[in-house]
């Protein structure tokens, strides 16, 4: 298509996409007390917990403006609206780029959507079901003194990182999958830098949680280190079945050999000379 086709089409998608968006924040709008209580169980039940190891804090849950209480349940409304329209503007982007795919890579394409939705949604519900605990490491710390109020919108953006954080991460391993399956990396220099991969993913769960509890990191330390060993056997594999079927088209070759390449040389005599000159057929003078 010429370049303002392309420009109508992008314009066509984005217009559903923003459209399916306003919908479904609309619709998250009618359930907003049904998404607050979802969104605040891990922090009763964090304070819940406190009480019961004696530790009485004088806590709340606050809004410091008049206004608060309306942009956080437009952003609340909004946040699930983009979740719930999710299949409608993923979907709309898939259309837009599909048609410049070859092939083999609308199959790897697909298959990563596949792999990538279930491991964002385990993360998601491993990030959800670890909150309570971090928040009650957190707020363990206050003193019999003072008092722990947190206002609300800081509280949404404290949770919605540790949902992200943890659904993201969950899809690093598939990441050097579809890197080996492209040929950037070996299952063999996985192997060699998996020491060094896993301390640098300790250090990225530190790094990446909001909260600073050790339990947190290792909790999502663990499940991205179990990942990223899955990740290198089935980089090991793809390794092996590519190199059966290199050998099987008689196209291995090592890094150190050199190329099956024979190269037929005419015998001496044959050659040309460049003394020999071809006879003058004019007559002598």
């Amino acid at each position: 298509m010429p370049l303002a086709e392309h420009l109508r089409e992008l314009r066509d998608r984005l217009l559903k996409a923003v459209l399916a968006i306003v919908a479904g924040t609309v619709l998250a709008a009618f359930f907003y007390d049904q998404l607050l209580d979802f969104l605040t169980v891990p922090y009763f039940q964090a304070v819940e917990t406190l009480e019961e190891n004696g530790q009485d804090i004088n806590e709340a849950l606050t809004f410091s403006g008049i206004a608060d209480p309306f942009t956080f349940a437009l952003k609340i409304s909004l946040v699930a609206g983009l979740v719930v329209s999710s299949p409608v503007w993923l979907y709309q982007i898939w259309a837009f780029i599909v048609p410049a795919l070859h092939r083999n890579e609308r199959r790897w394409t697909i298959l990563f959507c596949a792999i990538a939705g279930p491991l964002f949604i385990i993360g998601f519900v491993t990030g959800y079901l670890v909150l309570p605990k971090g928040i009650e490491l957190l707020m363990g710390f206050t003193p019999d003194f003072a008092s722990n109020f947190n206002a609300l919108p800081d509280y949404l953006a404290f949770v919605l990182r540790i949902l992200l954080v943890f659904s993201v991460a969950f899809e690093i391993p598939l990441f050097v999958v579809l890197l080996n399956a492209m040929g950037a990396v070996s299952g063999a220099q996985l192997a060699r830098s998996r020491s060094w991969i896993i301390v640098a993913t300790f250090v990225f769960a530190a790094i990446a949680t909001p909260s600073t509890d050790p339990l947190t990191m290792v909790v999502l330390a663990l499940p991205m280190t179990l990942l990223f060993l899955i990740a290198e056997a089935i980089a090991h594999l793809t390794d092996r079945r590519r190199a059966k079927r290199a050998a099987a088209e008689g196209l291995a070759v090592g890094d150190d050999e050199m190329s099956d390449i024979t190269v037929e040389h005419q015998p001496e005599d044959d050659l040309p000379s460049d003394l020999d000159t071809p006879d003058d057929p004019r007559p002598a003078p």
